[in-house]
């Protein structure tokens, strides 16, 4: 966390910054981040918009989704990122949105293909699918057994509902939203032209897994979609609040 910014600050930046990647669902989608105080973890309040986020419209709550600071009502999957962040010490922030690439290719039933670089990150060989229900995450026993079926991956489709990803920072788990969504998608294109029939090689896919997606790069992405957020959302707008998954 960069010198003088806050917890809110991180997760007000991480919607926006998903909602310049494209990946708006008017209310719904979320991003955490784990309390730097050991606390629980900080989301945006239900009923705003990923790019209507600020600081005031994000909270603080307990690992049992108690809210512990901050104003409005909770999502009701917070447990999708509780349950990450009991079951991987190593994840620092967690995001779940609806993306229309990713609902649409999980409904395929297809292996993912590193058809460009994006889809590096995930393939073990291929995406890990979350299919223990297309329902919410709303019960604590729901998030363990998605935290369980993503391991130690970098995120997850789950058909029928949308993707799950994670990182150690902010940047990281944004950018693996981003990079998933553009893998389904291009992949989507692809199958629109008859293929894919041509895709990179597994020691392709190991060399970029080792030097192409580096903090470094991630950062720099992540970056690029603040400023874009900054540039096209500017301040966030008036919303009312709901309760919405």
């Amino acid at each position: 966390m960069a010198h003088g910014t806050t917890a809110a600050d991180e997760v007000a930046a991480a919607h926006r910054a998903l909602a310049a990647a494209g990946q708006a669902d008017m209310v719904w989608g979320h991003a955490a981040v784990r309390d730097p105080e050991g606390r629980g973890l900080w989301t945006k309040a239900s009923g705003w918009g990923l790019e209507e986020i600020t600081p005031e419209r994000v909270v603080l709550l307990s690992d049992d989704g108690e809210v512990l600071a901050g104003d409005g009502p909770r999502h009701i999957e917070f447990h999708i990122h509780a349950a990450l962040m009991r079951a991987r010490p190593d994840v620092g922030a967690t995001v779940h949105t609806h993306a229309e690439a990713t609902v649409a290719f999980a409904a395929l039933g297809v292996p993912l293909r590193p058809l460009s670089h994006d889809a590096v990150p995930f393939l073990a060989p291929d995406v890990v699918r979350f299919t223990g229900t297309s329902d919410l995450v709303a019960t604590r026993a729901l998030g363990d057994a998605l935290a369980t079926a993503i391991g130690t991956a970098n995120g997850c489709l789950i058909p029928g509902h949308g993707m799950v990803t994670v990182g150690p920072d902010v940047a990281t788990a944004v950018m693996h939203a981003a990079l998933l969504e553009r893998a389904c998608r291009i992949q989507l294109s692809a199958g629109g032209g008859g293929g894919p029939v041509v895709w990179s090689s597994d020691a392709d896919v190991a060399a970029k897994r080792r030097n192409l997606w580096t903090a470094a790069q991630l950062a720099a992405g992540y970056d690029y979609l603040v400023r874009t957020a900054d540039r096209r959302f500017g301040d966030a707008a008036h919303g009312t609040d709901v309760h919405g998954g």
